[in-house]
């Protein structure tokens, strides 16, 4: 960082928006702890791609996590020098422009910025089911049949939706005692499910089980040609990859929380985004090594149950299967935190009801995440984490989409460009943005409609599509509703 940016960093906190209500409370190392949540959401995504592009998927999560890096430092830049939560929060405060539309009927620019908010907020508020359904599935694997078999006769969705109600409130209890108390929940979690998560997968590679030529002999499908099929296939998992291995961007998502975001954001994300691309490679190249796509095929979303029980027989693979829930559990939090943030920076923002913008004595967004519990709660009862999984990527490819339109727009509209800046993305990264918006808008989006309805039927597309849409006539009338809730108070002032 040049001097001259280091010395305008006061100036560039004070031209942020007005306080936030959240206590600038963590450093760099809590903000990659929370955010640690993400290598474990390779989990679904392996059976979910195999399906498609066998043991090329490898090479999918390490482009995808490359791909993070790019997109990761324009968002990070926003988030460090608006002091604001993630995409969601620098898209409305970016956007929104009450003197461009002063006196107009619709402020469009609000508009904008809000969908792309709810659009980021349906991103992250899926994994909470996603992975409730996985630790049931974990729970009821035959592999683990010999401790657990009595919950092999529970309904799965009755199963689920205990998990859902225990894992919520527990996450509901830390959360509500502040960011800092997540990082220490977090930090716990973290020490005892990635450290052995690696010694799982590294196994294999020292006891005979690994074998190259599962990788090599299933690379690619029986019949693939690189069609035109074939290509958009590709791009379509690689939208889905990137809800995965670009996620790491949430530890933007805390940028109004971290004491010196200047110097402890960009930390954050670069050490997040180191950890990520050795996890994603390991993991994948493990598993495809050591159960080829016949082995992936048949475990289904437990794929790393047969690893634990090879590497350890099967009381060591119960202490796995703890881990791995612990995990599971570390990455719901993960992805609690991130979600009822952008929901109370939409609250705040008048693009919720005001009543998710408030806290509690700890600085925690309380209700919005009493919100988050009961959509997640909604959500489990559909079962199908792929479905699911493939709906949630069109709001994150829209959202990464509209978060690099936002960056461009820092950079060329005069109430940015000249703001000074605590922290900035390499120069050049204005090109960088164009193209990565354009990828996301005109590449990835197509090619994941064509590749969900390939993979999942139409359903996914239409359950996307309703829920990002749905959110179109909620904030017109919740728009009305200020208004006329202002008019109001306008008017009580008024009289004598």
């Amino acid at each position: 960082m040049s001097d001259s940016v280091s010395a305008s960093g006061s100036s560039a906190v004070s031209a942020a928006p007005a306080d936030t209500g959240l206590e600038r409370s963590i450093d760099w190392k809590q903000g990659v702890i929370i955010a640690m949540g993400v290598p474990i959401l390779i989990l679904p995504s392996l059976y979910d791609l195999d399906g498609t592009l066998w043991a090329l998927s490898i090479v999918i999560w390490v482009v995808s996590v490359l791909q993070g890096f790019l997109q990761n430092m324009a968002i990070g830049e926003m988030a460090a020098n608006f002091g604001v939560s993630g995409i969601g929060a620098c898209a409305q405060y970016v956007f929104t422009d009450e003197e461009k539309y002063k006196g107009k009927k619709v402020n469009w620019g609000k508009f904008i910025g809000a969908f792309t908010a709810w659009s980021y907020w349906f991103t992250w508020t899926p994994v909470i089911p996603i992975f409730t359904i996985m630790t049931g599935a974990y729970l009821q694997d035959s592999n683990f049949s010999e401790y657990l078999g009595f919950l092999s006769d529970v309904n799965s969705t009755l199963l689920n939706l205990i998990l859902g109600l225990v894992i919520f409130g527990t996450i509901i209890f830390i959360g509500s005692r502040g960011l800092n108390g997540g990082a220490r929940a977090q930090m716990v979690l973290a020490g005892i499910t990635i450290i052995p998560l690696v010694i799982v997968v590294a196994i294999p590679f020292f006891n005979g089980t690994f074998s190259l030529d599962n990788i090599t002999d299933g690379f690619t499908p029986a019949g693939w040609t690189w069609s035109g099929n074939d290509i958009c296939m590709v791009f379509g998992c690689l939208a889905v990859a990137q809800w995965s291995a670009c996620a790491w961007e949430s530890a933007a998502t805390y940028g109004a929380e971290y004491k010196n975001p200047g110097r402890d954001l960009p930390k954050a994300l670069i050490s997040c985004g180191l950890i990520c691309l050795f996890m994603y490679f390991i993991v994948s190249f493990s598993v495809y090594g050591t159960l080829g796509h016949t082995g992936v095929e048949t475990t289904g979303y437990a794929t790393l149950a047969p690893l634990c029980v090879s590497n350890f027989g099967s009381i060591g693979a119960l202490v796995a299967l703890i881990l791995l829930v612990a995990g599971m559990v570390m990455l719901i939090q993960t992805a609690f935190l991130g979600s009822s943030r952008t929901l109370f920076a939409m609250s705040q923002n008048g693009n919720m009801p005001r009543l998710l913008s408030k806290t509690n004595k700890n600085g925690a967004p309380i209700y919005a995440m009493l919100f988050q519990f009961a959509v997640g709660m909604c959500l489990i009862p559909l079962g199908t984490p792929g479905m699911i999984l493939a709906a949630s990527s069109f709001g994150f490819c829209f959202a990464l989409g509209m978060a690099m339109v936002c960056f461009i727009k820092t950079h060329r509209d005069p109430r940015f460009k000249d703001q000074p800046r605590v922290w900035s993305a390499p120069r050049g990264w204005y090109y960088v943005a164009i193209a990565l918006a354009i990828y996301q808008f005109f590449v990835l989006i197509p090619c994941l409609a064509y590749f969900s309805i390939e993979a999942y039927g139409p359903s996914s597309v239409v359950i996307g599509a309703i829920i990002l849409l749905i959110y179109i006539p909620l904030w017109f009338v919740l728009q009305r509703y200020e208004a006329k809730n202002n008019d109001s108070s306008t008017q009580c002032r008024r009289r004598p």
